[in-house]
């Protein structure tokens, strides 16, 4: 019999992204697309033995940082392990473009702050081959990767771009300024760009400490943007709140930026432990724009967004103490070795963290919300097990106990701070603000927060957490957590040809093995230009991913072939 297709995946048990129970059969693939789904009689040039397997779409992560990263790799890990085959980079107003030669080292240095990029790494990584934002999608465009990527135009780099020194310093635009980022904007739409972005969030600062140059932006200036988007009569809006203030206002402000672009809005919606009772304005919000007809999402994590400290991470107790500074670009072993001197530890337990942001210094010091964090990783500690609260127990302090927790295998030990979602020590609003009809499965932060955050596993986290190992009323059934990983932010984002196995629909597959299906501890690795580091998070169960027909990954391990192309919107591909 001649072999008719190119790729089939035989018996698997399908979920199919549309919501709808799970059928068994096979998925036949010509080319990029879905040629056949159901008993396929034919043969194939490669087959997949998918008896006893989940098979799923591609996911999509709407909220990456991989502006950067995608200019100087080709694999855009950690996401690209975790069965995500589209991802979406240029949120929260930061990024790489557009951008004069003059302007690359602001832009660099905010990065640094606001996502925690080492300088070195965007120095020696990124080439700077563009300038305007359409010359940045060209440059994309020239490359390749192991999964989808699309881009949105970040709103810092905007007003820089316009305003230069005025720009950088929040100085009120003018007229004329309004009327170019407007132009800019949809420009940039009309190019390909999926969107644009901003951030309000006072914890967004340089490395020195200064704001982002969006974060006091006046309304009027937002407006502009979404002026853009309806001139161009495409794109989305997404947004970072300034989750300090009051809720309500922020809710209003959105639904008028959608009132003035008449396009789809998303923004970041989590349960913050400075105002626990914020995301139920947000929410309600959200309820009412989607009940007068304007599609408004919340982007929501599925577990606390935890951060990390360790001795070889960016952050950890002592960190920001004087004391330590000349140890931090020590290697490892060097650092060790110091810390276990007597008088350096007498020094460091005296004294305290200084830095230019409050927010980093405020986490340093969090002990109370601090934990072992171990491998499997434990996302719900019990907050007696905080390192405050174990030593209290002891009769020690806890930065005592901190520092001796910190030379455990020989310096390799994890913290865990479950930041935010984890208000109340249980993820109950976490549960129902991914369950709810108007929010988005996102946050993923991939390609940023390189020594901070791991956040671009939560697919993995999804599917064995609230799925397979959840119990009672707490378990999501598999075909909704497919849905919301995969179809749900797809068509959020105007991606109409992926996220569910339909015929004709774009081959982005996964193959998994729920019962082997594991996430293993982040571990830093020391992979990035000039030898920067990162955190990667291995997974096990991911039998095989496929973009665009292609099989990427076997096992976990790269197959080497890179299918994944930057997706420009739908303005752009007519």
């Amino acid at each position: 019999m001649s072999k008719t297709f190119d790729l089939i995946i035989r018996g698997g048990t399908i979920f199919d992204g549309s919501g709808e129970s799970a059928f068994e059969g096979d998925v036949a693939i010509s080319g990029n697309r879905i040629a056949q789904i159901g008993r396929v009689a034919e043969t194939g040039s490669e087959e997949i033995d998918a008896v006893g397997m989940a098979v799923t779409p591609g996911f999509v992560d709407v909220h990456t940082h991989y502006d950067g990263q995608v200019t100087w790799e080709h694999t855009l890990s950690p996401s690209s392990g975790h069965g995500v085959s589209t991802v979406v980079m240029g949120n929260c107003g930061v990024g790489f473009a557009p951008c004069r030669p003059a302007e690359r080292d602001m832009l660099v240095r905010l990065m640094e702050g606001v996502e925690d990029i080492p300088e070195v790494v965007m120095t020696a990584g990124i080439p700077w081959n563009w300038e305007t934002f359409p010359d940045y999608l060209d440059a994309l465009d020239r490359r390749s990767f192991d999964i989808d990527v699309a881009a949105q135009l970040p709103h810092s780099p905007l007003r820089v771009y316009v305003m230069g020194e005025r720009g950088a310093n929040r100085e009120p635009p003018t007229e004329d300024d309004l009327e170019r980022m407007q132009a800019l904007t949809a420009e940039a739409i009309r190019a390909g760009a999926i969107g644009v972005s901003t951030s309000r969030s006072l914890g967004h600062r340089s490395k020195d400490g200064s704001l982002a140059p969006s974060t006091t932006t006046e309304e009027s200036e937002l407006a502009a943007l979404a002026r853009g988007l309806r001139d161009a009569g495409g794109g989305v809006f997404q947004l970072l709140t300034n989750n300090e203030s009051d809720p309500a206002p922020e809710a209003a402000l959105m639904r008028r930026l959608m009132e003035v672009s008449g396009r789809p809005l998303s923004f970041t919606l989590l349960q913050t432990s400075w105002m626990p009772e914020a995301w139920r304005t947000l929410l309600s919000g959200v309820e009412a724009a989607n009940a007068a007809g304007l599609p408004m999402r919340g982007q929501v994590f599925p577990r606390p967004i935890g951060v990390l400290f360790g001795l070889d991470l960016s952050l950890h107790p002592f960190a920001l103490h004087p004391s330590f500074q000349p140890l931090s670009a020590l290697p490892l072993k060097e650092k060790v070795a110091a810390l276990r001197d007597p008088e350096m530890r007498r020094r460091l337990l005296s004294e305290k963290p200084v830095h230019a942001n409050p927010l980093v210094q405020a986490q340093a010091q969090r002990l109370d919300r601090m934990f072992r964090f171990g491998d499997p990783p434990c996302y719900e500690p019990d907050p007696s097990d905080s390192i405050a609260a174990q030593a209290e127990r002891r009769g020690i302090s806890a930065y005592e106990l901190a520092y001796e927790l910190l030379l455990e295998q020989d310096g390799t030990a994890l913290f865990y701070n479950p930041a935010t979602n984890y208000v109340d020590n249980n993820l109950n609003v976490a549960r129902r603000l991914m369950t709810h009809p108007s929010t988005i499965v996102a946050l993923g932060d991939g390609g940023a927060h390189y020594g901070l955050i791991c956040d671009a596993s939560y697919p993995t986290y999804v599917l064995t957490r609230w799925m397979r190992d959840a119990a009672g009323d707490e378990k999501w059934d598999m075909a909704s957590a497919v849905h919301a990983l995969a179809a749900k932010p797809a068509a959020a984002m105007g991606f109409n040809d992926r996220g569910t196995i339909r015929l004709g629909r774009k081959a982005d597959i996964n193959v998994i093995d729920l019962d082997r299906l594991r996430l293993h501890a982040p571990r830093p690795v020391y992979d990035l230009p000039a030898g920067g580091r990162r955190l990667r998070q291995q997974a096990d169960g991911y039998v095989a991913n496929i973009v665009s027909g292609v099989i990427t990954y076997r096992d976990g391990e790269p197959t080497g072939s890179l299918p994944g192309r930057l997706v420009r919107g739908a303005v752009a591909q007519g």
